[in-house]
């Protein structure tokens, strides 16, 4: 039999072919194995490296095989209702979703449709930008303002088929954030004329006092959506759990996009467990942030490296050379960082947070990379 020919290029849309596939990062198995290190220490991810709550934890280890064979909750059903006696809300006003990434494309297919766009800035969060670029809709990105989200730019680029704004409170990756004053003016300069995204990916971490929590700011704005997630304070993320929060009215609309049984069910279990546990996991997080970013400003610092920490469970710093030669050559050391070329931000590199012996281990050997770099500093420290 002949083989058909067939002509896939002609089928893909102009907007996909722009777009190069995501390559992640190997496992660790991989990395070690390539580096020839034995041990990696992750700080490119923005997990919690104490893991997930105790509580979680068992019920990860303890769920029963037969279970498998088992469709979950195909609304997260359990979770929901949970979350909302968590968050002092109505079941109906919350959905969950197979990590942050499903839920933000929920709310970009409720609301857009061809021709349409969405305001974001251009140094945050990618996937705003990529999911709405990959469905045909147009991301218009907006300049940062002293590392943060500018409130009149964003303003000042919304055109007549703007749908949504995307604003990630604190932001990803400087750490930036808008107090509940800054937030509260924002939306009433909005109006109720746009969908308003704040992404609190990071809420947990957060320790300002203005810092504002969005989902109590819904009853007063119903066009404001509020993502959350299990992935970073709740060290979940090899589950995939994220969720949003927003009016009913508005939920009731986003929820025709939803896609059923993307939830598995050991992490709706473990999620659950996790809002409900009592062992101090919240508060031992924070304390280790807190000590670890003190030690890590201070190291970099002292590495006469610029450095931009605000909320949230990492902080950037800006190299004299190439990020990449940087990210190289510290993982032939075990340690994993987040190279920031990606994010607009050449040349920057991004760290989390995490156990002491990982900053150590990271400080000490960026310093002998940054010296090796420049023989001239070497022979002054030496």
């Amino acid at each position: 039999m002949p083989m058909i020919s067939v002509n896939i290029d002609s089928l893909v849309p102009d907007f996909v072919k722009r777009f190069e596939p995501y390559v992640p990062s190997r496992p660790d198995d991989v990395l070690k194995r390539f580096y020839g290190c034995d041990t990696l220490y992750r700080m490119n991810n923005n997990e919690n490296p104490l893991g997930s709550p105790p509580s979680a934890a068992e019920v990860v280890r303890k769920f029963p095989p037969p279970s498998a064979s088992i469709y979950p909750s195909g609304d997260s059903f359990h979770l929901c209702n949970e979350l909302a006696r968590h968050l002092q809300v109505s079941p109906e006003q919350v959905i969950v979703g197979n990590g942050a990434n499903e839920v933000i494309a929920f709310v970009i297919k409720a609301f857009c449709r061809e021709g349409d766009n969405i305001v974001t800035a251009d140094k945050t969060f990618a996937v705003y930008e990529w999911l709405a670029e990959f469905s045909g809709f147009e991301a218009r990105l907006v300049p940062l303002r002293e590392y943060s989200f500018d409130e009149q730019g964003l303003l000042d680029h919304i055109n007549a088929r703007t749908k949504i704004i995307f604003i990630c409170n604190p932001n990803n990756p400087t750490g930036t954030y808008w107090s509940r004053e800054q937030l509260e003016s924002f939306l009433d300069q909005v109006d109720g004329r746009w969908i308003v995204v704040v992404d609190e990916a990071y809420f947990e971490f957060c320790t300002a006092r203005d810092y504002p929590d969005g989902i109590r700011l819904i009853e007063r704005y119903p066009n404001l959506v509020v993502f959350r997630t299990f992935s970073k304070m709740y060290g979940l993320a090899g589950l995939r759990i994220g969720y949003l929060v927003g009016s009913p009215e508005l939920v009731q609309e986003v929820r025709r996009t939803v896609v059923v049984y993307s939830v598995n069910s050991v992490a709706q279990q473990a999620a659950v467990a996790a809002l409900n546990d009592d062992a101090g996991h919240l508060s031992r997080s924070r304390d280790m942030v807190a000590r670890g970013k003190e030690f890590l400003e201070g190291e970099l610092s002292a590495l006469g490296l610029e450095v931009v920490s605000g909320q949230g469970n990492f902080v950037m710093a800006k190299l004299p050379i190439s990020d990449a030669y940087v990210y190289q050559k510290l993982m032939a050391k075990g340690v994993m960082v987040r190279t920031m070329t990606g994010f607009r931000f050449p040349n920057w590199i991004r760290i989390t947070i995490s156990h002491p012996e990982a900053l150590q281990a990271c400080t000490r050997h960026l310093g002998r990379i940054l010296e090796q770099s420049d023989p001239d500093k070497g022979r002054e420290r030496g």
